[in-house]
């Protein structure tokens, strides 16, 4: 394999994987819900509070409803 498609695969492979920062999974999480989407990755991954997220907008019952995976 040539050095511009190695090159082109591994620019490729970055650039598929966003950047996410804390308050954008929160806001993620929080757009999961409303869509009862899955929301355990990202909870997990960031190590999420029942805090972080109802004062990012999420309602008491959903947070509720997953409070086995937060950390607390």
């Amino acid at each position: 394999m040539g050095k511009a498609k190695k090159r082109s695969i591994t620019l490729g492979k970055h650039q598929q994987i966003p950047l996410m920062t804390r308050e954008s999974a929160i806001k993620e999480v929080i757009r999961r819900f409303k869509h009862n989407e899955d929301v355990i990755d990202l909870v997990t991954l960031f190590g999420l509070s029942a805090e972080e997220l109802l004062e990012g907008g999420a309602l008491y019952e959903e947070v509720k409803a997953i409070e086995g995976i937060l950390d607390v």
